[in-house]
């Protein structure tokens, strides 16, 4: 045993010294790990590497913090913009603009593809939706021309205003039929292509457009199409009977936004219907 000694000796001395060796390592391990965890705490969260140390039995994770946010604002705009949708009309056309209160513009227009390729919502045509209305006669309904161009105009705060051509045929004031969808605004002119139809929006000045949306408007543009020729006391006595009477007054008021040869007409009507009664 004697000659044994020596040995254990030797062998518990070198355990101590690796014993020693291993605790100095840890410690400097810790110091490391612990500094790299006040490095990246301190940089801000929207940063290039924004990185989150954490700590499972034992063990040290790293995860990128920006990416699981990224994840779930994602979800969380898509599903408010599918339940906006649902409530919506049927028929009802609208632009990416009217979810941008949900994120991004990027992400609600890759929501509303994805949208478009699930067959929950139509692309009218370029920036423009609608929740498809289904006929078992026609299949998909499109939403009425006004409508896809007032929902355009929208997103420049243009006005829109049926065209005279249309005006005069729905007051009866003609008998011609017009062949294409025209709409008067006060935005840029320009062509939308829905389906096998195009839509046309023509620029005209602010005056062309006063009362728009009403039918004491539709009278205006149609008086507007039909021109000096056309316009005469006996024309007015016959939108005067078409309208109801709060929407021609509203009409005979907005004489300042007429020409001279429009406004001299409601001059005479007024004189021949004072004749009349008198």
């Amino acid at each position: 045993m004697g000659g044994f000694q020596p040995v254990f000796r030797k062998l518990a001395v070198s355990i101590r010294i690796a014993t020693g060796l291993l605790s100095i390592s840890s410690k400097i391990m810790d110091r490391l790990s612990a500094s790299a965890v006040l490095k990246m705490a301190s940089m801000p969260a929207n940063g290039p590497s924004a990185t989150v140390f954490e700590e499972s039995s034992g063990l040290l994770f790293v995860r990128n913090s920006r990416i699981f946010s990224h994840m779930s604002t994602s979800t969380k705009t898509a599903e408010l913009i599918r339940q906006c949708i649902e409530g919506m009309p049927v028929g009802e056309p609208f632009t990416p603009t009217a979810f941008l209160a949900f994120g991004t513009r990027a992400s609600v227009d890759q929501t509303l593809s994805r949208l478009v390729k699930a067959g929950c919502v139509e692309r009218v045509t370029r920036g423009v939706f609608v929740r498809p209305e289904v006929s078992r006669f026609v299949d998909q309904v499109m939403p009425e021309p006004i409508k896809v161009a007032e929902t355009v105009a929208r997103t420049t705060g243009s006005i829109v205003q049926i065209h005279g051509a249309e005006a005069a045929r729905r007051l009866e004031l003609t008998t011609q039929v017009p062949t294409q969808s025209v709409f008067s605004t006060s935005g840029p002119s320009k062509r939308i292509r829905v389906g096998k139809m195009e839509i046309r929006l023509q620029h005209v000045c602010q005056r062309k457009l006063t009362l728009a949306g009403r039918p004491a408007g539709l009278a205006l543009a149609a008086m507007w199409y039909l021109g000096k020729s056309e316009v005469t006391p006996l024309l007015i006595e016959k939108i005067r009977r078409k309208i109801s009477g709060s929407e021609f007054e509203a009409l005979k008021s907005a004489t300042s936004s007429m020409p001279a040869w429009m406004s001299d007409a409601f001059l005479r009507h007024g004189r021949a219907a004072w004749s009349v009664h008198a």
